[in-house]
């Protein structure tokens, strides 16, 4: 007769396993948090001292038509402008993207009338109206994203302007144009990607890990010590054991994906903050945290799913590691191609692919092109792949040629 808590019997005994193995609870559930807290903090701070600026640093920027009444104001915000004609404006701009310049500041001409004007004004100048019936007049500020030195021109620059112009009344724009094009950082420097892409990568070698160190033991190590056909002989069902196994392995290793998540919300605060002096944890919401979570826990039964049939196949622990490497090096293979990615894709057929759809979903949370339903996609698939994956256990637990293999 049927055991009808077999289930039940089995999930206890795993958890059992689990949690009375000190050096397995440490592995699976502390290390994964303690190891990505302490890599990106490292990471942060090599990044900070990549992204300083030293106070002996001569920038080169350049102005032309600079108003003399921004001129002591641009100097005591520590801004050396040189004075350059329109005529070479291309070829600075041109040194800028080659990154042999940092800052090239274009006042319009007329620009002191029309600002004097506005101020004259009785009224408050319309929206995109001098009051003199000029057009408000822009500024032009360029520079280049991709270095440093001229990232900290820009923030000087536009925080300069930002409050002369605040100090009188809205009376020019800065950087208004439709077109844009004042970043004039190469489209093919792709190193903020690579941040953002470096975070999955690593999420991902750990939660493969934390699969990797109790899925073989809980199978193929049952299978070695000859444990698993005296519960065979019991009386529960095979898709219960198999069952049981899965639910068990996945609550273990959901931990794993949990502290991994935990060990990314810790350290985000120090890698954020070194990427970028505008950027910190508070740019992402509840909700990004929310995708986040999810896309890391469905991933972790997509794993548990894939390392559960190698171990069944194995006859030992050590032949079930080896079976997993494979798969450990195409998994590293996927988040490698995700950090020379141009971003996350949009393509919907590309989050039909499991473990890839886990790290294009998070490099678009991490670099602010989530797609929720994407995501929502990922997780459903992932959701699906594992719940095959049960299916398929459940039926090599019930082939005797498969569990009695020597």
């Amino acid at each position: 007769m049927r055991r009808r808590n077999g289930l039940s019997t089995v999930v206890r005994k795993e958890l059992r396993r689990f949690f009375t193995d000190r050096r397995m609870v440490f592995t699976t559930v502390f290390l994964p948090a303690v190891m990505i807290f302490v890599i990106y903090s490292l990471i942060g701070s090599v990044m900070a001292n990549i992204n300083s600026v030293s106070p002996d640093y001569q920038a080169k920027a350049y102005v032309v038509g600079l108003p003399a009444e921004l001129a002591p104001l641009a100097q005591a915000a520590g801004l050396r402008l040189q004075p350059v004609d329109a005529g070479q404006i291309d070829a600075i701009k041109a040194q800028i993207a080659d990154k042999t310049s940092d800052l090239l500041v274009v006042f319009p001409d007329g620009f002191s009338a029309e600002v004097a004007a506005g101020l004259a004004a009785a009224g408050q100048p319309a929206a995109g109206q001098a009051a003199d019936g000029l057009g408000t007049p822009q500024v032009e500020v360029y520079f280049n994203s991709t270095r440093t030195e001229s990232t900290q021109q820009y923030g000087l620059m536009t925080g300069l302007l930002d409050s002369y112009k605040n100090s009188l009344a809205p009376l020019f724009t800065v950087n208004s144009a439709a077109g844009g094009g004042y970043d004039l950082a190469s489209q093919e420097d792709t190193s903020g990607m690579v941040l953002s892409a470096l975070v999955p990568l690593l999420v991902l070698i750990f939660l493969f890990t934390g699969t990797i160190g109790v899925t073989p033991e809980s199978i193929a190590g049952e299978k070695e010590r000859g444990t698993i056909a005296t519960i065979l002989v019991t009386p529960l069902a095979r898709w219960q054991l198999a069952l049981g196994k899965v639910v068990s392995l996945s609550c273990i290793t959901l931990l794993s994906g949990l502290s991994s998540f935990v060990g990314v919300m810790l350290s985000l605060p120090r890698i954020l903050g070194s990427a970028s002096g505008s950027l910190n944890v508070a740019a992402y919401s509840l909700g990004d945290f929310a995708l986040l979570l999810g896309v890391i826990l469905s991933t972790v039964l997509v794993l548990v799913g894939l390392v559960a049939l190698l171990s069944a196949l194995a006859r030992t622990v050590r032949e079930a590691s080896t079976y997993a490497t494979p798969l450990m090096l195409v998994i590293m293979l996927i988040g490698v191609l995700g950090m020379f990615s141009q971003g996350a894709s949009g393509s919907p057929a590309v989050y039909l692919i499991p473990v890839f759809n886990s790290i294009q979903s998070m490099i678009g949370i991490f670099s602010f092109t989530v797609s929720p339903l994407l995501v929502i996609q990922t997780i459903g698939v992932n959701i699906v792949v594992a719940g095959l994956c049960v299916l398929a256990l459940t039926r090599m637990f019930g082939s005797e040629r498969i569990i009695f293999s020597h």
